[in-house]
């Protein structure tokens, strides 16, 4: 397998693994939404760019509430969960005309979550072709644009001005 080098996102695993607790209650109590990401705060859940998205404009819809499941959140939470999704989909629509979605949840370790403590409702668009070589071969993404710049595309879609 080859290697390639991605310094960046050792300080993210770093700063991960030394603080104390969730990273999504974490960026909820920090309130600095532009730096991490987060485009919209609702009255239940927040829509956060991923910080290593599969395709560029991938989203997750978190609620504030810290729960590892589905069961555990009240109806007015997924209510707002599904509408946040809806609103998400039309946003990314508009700016990246993808060719169809995965939306979904990953609920637990053995179903793939990264954060398996804090339920998260993934938005990915995605396009025929986005698994090229380089992925399939080797294991490796190769994304056009940085978070900033799919930040700036998709925010204005919220209603809702962030720090």
């Amino acid at each position: 397998m080859e290697h390639i080098w991605s310094p960046w996102r050792y300080r993210y695993v770093a700063a991960s693994s030394a603080e104390a607790g969730c990273v999504f209650c974490r960026i909820l109590k920090e309130g600095n939404d532009r730096e991490n990401r987060v485009l919209h705060r609702g009255s239940h859940n927040f829509v956060i760019l991923n910080r290593f998205p599969y395709t560029s404009g991938h989203l997750m819809i978190v609620p504030y509430a810290h729960e590892p499941s589905l069961t555990g959140l009240d109806q007015d939470i997924t209510t707002e969960m599904i509408d946040l999704a809806k609103l998400s989909q039309r946003a990314l629509e508009v700016e990246y005309r993808p060719d169809g979605f995965n939306i979904g949840f990953n609920i637990g370790k053995s179903a793939g979550a990264g954060v398996a403590e804090h339920i998260h409702l993934h938005v990915v668009p995605r396009w025929a072709g986005d698994a090229n070589f380089v992925s399939v071969i080797g294991e490796t993404r190769v994304l056009p644009e940085d978070l900033e710049g799919s930040f700036n595309k998709l925010v204005k879609h919220f209603g809702q001005a962030t720090d």
